[in-house]
């Protein structure tokens, strides 16, 4: 992390030179107001990037005039006027701006004023710059708030370093399939999967250029193939199972709830195009969902609940009583094959309920979700971000939490730098926050996807769902899934049978049911 000492002593200069401008400004006197500007995005202390997009604000305070002064640690400043309270930086000043403020601070001063009367100075905040630069392009799917409705789904790809978006699947050229999940193998633009559902349903990958459709689902297998996980080797996917269902509440603090009916866990091997059912071997059934693998490949994290009680018919009571811990297996990739079962973080001691489990490429961190119950964190105010130490232990709550939920979250390819869902804008849409996390676990201030428009939030009702850091520019387009969604599903086959897990008959007959239901995730 930056020196504290350090930017204090900046900060300090920055105060004592901004203090000499408290007489006048074009014939003006200042008021100094003692504290500092309200501005929206909150981009006050916040710890960025050197290869940010240009961090544009919007100041809320009134005015008709406001003039804006910013410095680098050295001798670059320059001045923003603005008339409706708009800040937005020039791209060329914005880069000069970060080259020479990397490992330091930009310090920014704020002048307002109202007609001919007196200019008001707000207290000058910072944005500090961290050495570590993040993954230049982040992936994200974009959908509107709802629960039954996929007509418009897109996923594009956004510059961190730009505003620059560009498409990467749009289902409104799919028979307005849904497209559930996608995923990377190592951040890559070239290896990922995109899962779709409905006439041109299937898993499809891109690899270098081309599209393949296959299908990774077996017969027994309750819930179809879910939410993935690619190792890190780039042969196996893992998958949860999931029977997804939900209702709905009479009461106006919470209008759904959802959760897996029956959920477990499969492999599929690309290579061989096998699906095998990842088995325990305990008499005991469980719930299994969101797999996550070690970054050397040589674990499977995922999150486990005992099966409901009263079978595959729950009352909301119970359902409100199931807690998942954080578990893991060891994995062999040379023989495909598990070892047990290991508790690495007993959540329901705690009273809650884990998911989402991600961990830090160099392998000490590990980043969840924590909420009272359940299994879908979005639906869940209370859900907040921990942070698990690998290597020495321990767990805490992060500092990037929020009032409202926090959910979906993953690692920038260097470790540096956490991506995750937000609801605190509105309660409603998750939007994407970035978070500095240090080699010991340290949090910066966390700090919102920039926008050319700092404004657009607002106005804005699609959700950013699945935030996930890409490497590089994706090449393939929409038009590319299209020829793809032509070709003939090429179907997994069964791996061995020993490998399989014991599927009741209840869940059997439920899974023929899944065809004429719609998905919530």
């Amino acid at each position: 992390m930056l020196s504290l000492k350090k930017i204090r002593s900046f900060t300090l200069v920055l105060l004592l030179i901004s203090c000499a401008y408290c007489r006048t400004v074009n014939d003006k006197s200042i008021i100094c107001e003692g504290r500092e500007a309200v501005i929206e995005p909150d981009y006050t202390d916040v710890t960025i990037p050197p290869n940010i997009a240009p961090m544009n604000f919007m100041i809320r305070e009134e005015g008709s005039c406001y003039r804006i002064r910013v410095f680098s640690p050295g001798a670059y400043q320059f001045i923003i006027r603005s008339g409706k309270g708009k800040v937005s930086f020039p791209a060329r000043k914005w880069k000069r701006l970060l080259e020479e403020s990397r490992g330091d601070s930009i310090v920014i001063e704020i002048y307002s004023s109202e007609g001919r009367k007196d200019m008001k100075r707000y207290t000058p905040f910072s944005m500090h710059v961290a050495d570590d630069p993040i993954d230049p392009y982040l992936a994200y799917r974009l959908i509107y708030p709802g629960y039954y409705s996929w007509s418009g789904i897109r996923i594009v790809q956004r510059s961190t370093g730009s505003f620059r978006v560009s498409p990467v699947f749009n289902n409104r050229m799919m028979e307005k399939n849904c497209a559930n999940c996608h995923s990377f193998n190592n951040n890559s633009p070239d290896r990922f999967m995109i899962h779709i559902r409905g006439s041109l349903g299937g898993t499809y990958f891109a690899e270098n250029g081309k599209i393949t459709r296959t299908d990774p689902e077996i017969e027994g297998i309750p819930g179809g193939a879910t939410y993935p996980a690619w190792h890190p080797g780039g042969r196996f996917l893992a998958f949860s199972s999931n029977q997804v269902r939900q209702s709905f509440y009479s009461v106006a603090e919470k209008d759904i709830e959802v959760f897996d009916l029956f959920s477990s866990l499969i492999l599929y091997d690309r290579q061989e195009n096998k699906t095998f059912s990842i088995s325990d071997r305990d008499t005991a059934e469980y719930l299994m969902t969101f797999p996550s693998w070690s970054p050397d490949g040589r674990f499977l994290y995922f999150c486990r609940a005992p099966q409901y009680e009263s079978g595959y018919s729950p009352e909301m009571e119970e359902i409100q009583a199931t807690r998942y811990n954080l578990a893991r297996k060891l994995f062999d990739p040379d023989t495909g094959t598990f070892g047990e079962t290991e508790i690495v973080f007993d959540a329901q001691a705690m009273g809650k309920s884990v998911s989402l489990p991600r961990i830090s490429p160099d392998g000490r961190f590990l980043v969840c979700t924590l909420a009272d119950y359940g299994t879908f964190p979005v639906q869940h105010r209370e859900a907040d971000l921990y942070l698990l130490d690998l290597v020495n232990g321990g767990s805490s709550r992060m500092d990037i939490n929020s009032d409202e939920t926090e959910s979906y979250h993953t690692w920038s390819g260097n470790g540096r730098w956490l991506v995750f869902s937000s609801r605190r804008t509105d309660g409603r849409s998750s939007r994407p926050f970035f978070a500095y996390i240090d080699s010991e676990g340290r949090q910066g201030k966390e700090f919102i996807l920039p926008q050319k428009d700092p404004d657009i939030y607002g106005r804005m009702l699609e959700s950013f769902n699945i935030p996930e850091f890409v490497s590089g520019r994706i090449k393939v387009k929409p038009r590319d899934f299209v020829a793809a969604s032509k070709n003939k599903i090429v179907p997994a086959r069964a791996g061995d049978s020993d490998a399989s897990v014991l599927i009741p008959d209840e869940a059997k007959i439920r899974a023929a049911e899944k065809d004429n239901e719609r998905p919530v995730h």
